[in-house]
């Protein structure tokens, strides 16, 4: 059956931000979406098993859920199970357990935060803040967007030393202006591609 509506969970308004201006641009008018900012990590983790089995007693066999969550410094293995068990635990199918069937919930981690999808595209950090250098993306640091550390902190150093968010990173404002100029077939980020290609997979189903 072909996917008609994507739900979709994030922790914090910046995803929100980002996703408001991605989904449109990749799943076109073909696929449907609701984003929910969850407000935090925890609350999130706290509040998705409820919000499944509730959604078990009714989802129509054309929707799909997308959880997005930041690895931050956690276990990537120990968070994608504590998710999976969530959905197992209410009956819904995952993305990563189908068994090469219908699958009703995709867990994605996003590594290691929202800005590291960033630095994965860093045409589009350069299209929205132009005093970034043409080079920076080929500093030892950059090469793999999926392992620079402590990223926001470092989004906001590298701004900052260019006359960028002086009073401090505002989250939201960069997410709204980085977004629209990403073009997602490109991003370098590996966990940036696995979301895309859960996408794809909801515009493709038969």
């Amino acid at each position: 059956m072909r996917v008609e509506h994507l739900e979709v969970f994030v922790e914090e308004p910046s995803m929100e931000a980002a996703l408001g201006i991605l989904l449109p641009r990749v799943l076109g008018e073909s696929v449907s979406y609701a984003i929910y900012n969850m407000g935090d990590k925890l609350q999130l983790l706290e509040r998705l098993p409820g919000r499944l089995r509730a959604y078990a007693s009714w989802l129509p066999a054309s929707w799909r859920i997308l959880v997005l969550v930041d690895r931050d410094r956690d276990d990537c293995r120990e968070l994608k199970q504590k998710l999976e068990a969530a959905a197992r635990e209410a009956g819904l199918p995952t993305s990563s357990c189908r068994n090469h069937g219908t699958w009703y919930v995709a867990n994605r981690i996003v590594v290691e935060e929202l800005e590291n999808w960033f630095f994965g595209d860093p045409d589009a950090l350069r299209k929205a803040y132009p005093r970034i250098p043409r080079n920076l993306e080929a500093g030892a640091k950059f090469r793999d967007p999926d392992n620079i550390p402590f990223t926001w902190e470092t989004i906001e150093k590298e701004l900052r030393k260019r006359g960028y968010f002086k009073a401090g990173l505002a989250k939201i404002e960069l997410a709204r202006n980085v977004a629209p100029h990403m073009i997602p077939e490109r991003n370098r980020s590996r966990s940036f591609q696995v979301f895309l290609r859960t996408l794809t997979e909801c515009m493709t189903s038969a």
